[in-house]
């Protein structure tokens, strides 16, 4: 008898998979992949330089995750593949590859090696806002109904403005392109050798609300898009937790599984928690905090949500879910690290013994909300809830030649909060519940400080999941469904979704203070992102060389 699944969660700079037990979803083992190319920022692996806002992957960094991770949790766990049941998959998105007819990465072909668009374009891949914008003005004229479940904006982030901006800029390689698809589609392609796209992936990414935008709404933007979705995206779109094949016999040799593994429908990292945090209707929300952070929640009706998206049975069946996120949570102190810790400090954590993270967390436990005196914007990756404007910067206001390093720490964990609120306040202004909140990743594990500053600042409690792998939980909470090893998705979710819990408790006298706070950075907020200031816009002008900026 079958007594496991396997989940894959394919991040930001790793690939990680845990092996679960199908009775109880406790995970028997784990492992984690580095991507060799990492994120692809500056230049193609040739060297070939990257312009600015650019973010790419190299797919052989994912096959490497898979032929890396998969024999090393059955060798860790001492099991046979005549054990495993099913595996699933999950990716960041919108993360997308152009391929050929049979699945072939176009940077795989010598022809296209050099090429920047013939790549995975990253999520965070910033540099369709152009067409992005031009995309949202064009169905603001023409009354598309689809622009409220996206929030009011058509977000560079996603597939179509990405895919628009290959055509204006390498249009060889958009000839080249059969499909144009979600990395979690393709990866799963390659798992079981039938192609699809996932109803996760089509609702958020692709702009499907109860069908595509449009011919009419394509060729109005360019002539040549106006077979676009025929042309790259017409695959057949799959529901979530269901079964998109078994393992074909290449990759069954490869990975040291059964050809007859299931194989379940990918999914989108962040929608993978859901299940994994235990989730299985409305009122409560999972927050994932990584590198980036995606707020998450389910509703039984549908609501417009400014900067958010609305998708029907996109995350539970039967449910609508809801998402709006952060595009930088993790990345603020990476970027921290790298540029602003000077050589004392750095000194100081190495007599203790201590990470960087760990000193300046706990050096900024010990300052009162408040006593910095600084006050910043999350912004240095571009804001994607509520205002899903790219080209929006991070700030931090009131430093002084007394500021200190755990201060800015400090000040870029609760700026962090600060921007959950927003998107929190968001949701509820619009007629959704959030009563509970559920908080998941590698941040909610490692730092305490922070889990505390979201529950003063959030003033609810803050529940923290137990594992750090909870997208790779849920994606293996998929397989079991898709296998067939429960009757349905809540059934799964009862017996394998992680059920301790650490709470963290708002602190009334923190909560006063950032109550005073935090309308402070919703007026920033504004003023930055509202009022059509220009400043931020102007000065990026400048940095990308444009001889005039118009507001």
């Amino acid at each position: 008898m079958k007594q496991y699944v396997i989940g894959v969660d394919f991040g930001t700079l790793s690939g990680r998979a845990v092996l679960v037990a199908i009775r109880d979803g406790a995970i028997t083992a784990s492992s984690v992949w580095e991507y060799a190319h990492g994120v692809m920022e500056q230049n193609l692996p040739s060297g070939k330089p990257l312009p600015p806002e650019w973010a790419l992957h190299h797919p052989d960094d994912y096959l490497e995750v898979l032929e890396h991770t998969i024999p090393q949790l059955i060798q860790l766990a001492g099991v046979g593949a005549s054990d495993i049941a099913a595996i699933g998959v999950d990716c960041t998105a919108s993360t997308v590859l152009p391929v050929t007819k049979d699945g072939t990465p176009l940077c795989f072909l010598p022809e296209f090696a050099n090429e920047p668009h013939a790549y995975i374009h990253l999520w965070k891949h910033h540099a369709a806002q152009s067409q992005a914008d031009r995309m949202t003005d064009k169905a603001l004229e023409l009354g598309e109904t689809w622009l409220s479940a996206y929030g009011g904006k058509v977000s560079c982030e996603g597939a179509l403005p990405k895919l628009w901006q290959m055509l204006e800029e390498a249009p060889r390689v958009y000839a080249a392109a059969a499909y144009w698809m979600e990395a979690a589609d393709w990866l799963v392609w390659r798992l079981c050798g039938n192609p699809m796209m996932s109803a996760c992936c089509a609702g958020y990414k692709y702009l499907y609300c109860d069908g595509y935008p449009s011919e009419e709404y394509f060729s109005s933007l360019d002539a040549r898009l106006a077979r676009v979705i025929q042309d790259k995206c017409s695959l057949p779109i799959a529901p979530i937790y269901s079964k998109a094949g078994t393992m074909t016999e290449d990759m069954s040799h490869r990975l040291g599984l059964s050809p007859d593994t299931a194989v379940a429908v990918g999914m989108i990292d962040a929608h993978a928690c859901v299940p994994s945090a235990g989730i299985t209707g409305p009122g409560e929300m999972v927050m994932i905090l990584g590198t980036s952070a995606c707020l998450m929640t389910c509703g039984e009706a549908y609501h417009s949500v400014p900067g958010c998206y609305a998708v029907k049975d996109g995350i539970l069946p039967g449910l609508w879910g809801y998402e709006g996120g952060q595009n930088s949570v993790g990345d603020l102190f990476a970027w921290m690290l790298r540029n602003c810790v000077p050589a004392h400090v750095q000194q100081a954590a190495r007599e203790q013994g201590v990470s960087l993270h760990d000193y300046l967390s706990e050096m900024a436990s010990r300052k009162k909300p408040g006593e910095s005196g600084l006050l910043a914007l999350d912004w240095f990756n571009g804001n994607r809830s509520t205002l899903m404007d790219s080209g929006l910067t991070g700030m931090i206001l009131g430093l002084t030649l007394q500021t200190a390093p755990e201060d800015i720490y400090r000040a870029l964990a609760e700026a962090a909060a600060f921007g959950a609120r927003r998107i929190i306040d968001s949701f509820r202004e619009q007629g959704l519940r959030v009563n509970k909140l559920l908080i998941t990743g590698g941040i909610s594990q490692k730092n305490s400080m922070m889990m505390q500053i979201y529950a003063d600042v959030l003033n609810i409690p803050v529940r923290v999941l137990p594992s750090s792998h909870g997208s790779a939980l849920g994606s293996a909470i998929a397989a079991a469904t898709a296998a067939g090893c429960y009757g349905s998705v809540g059934d799964a979710i009862e017996h394998m979704a992680a059920k301790e819990e650490k709470v963290y408790i708002p602190k009334p006298e923190n909560n006063k203070i950032y109550g005073r706070l935090y309308p402070l950075y919703a007026k920033l907020y504004r003023l930055y992102g509202q009022e059509k200031n220009s400043v931020m816009k102007a000065l990026l002008s400048i940095k990308r060389g444009e001889t005039q900026h118009t507001e």
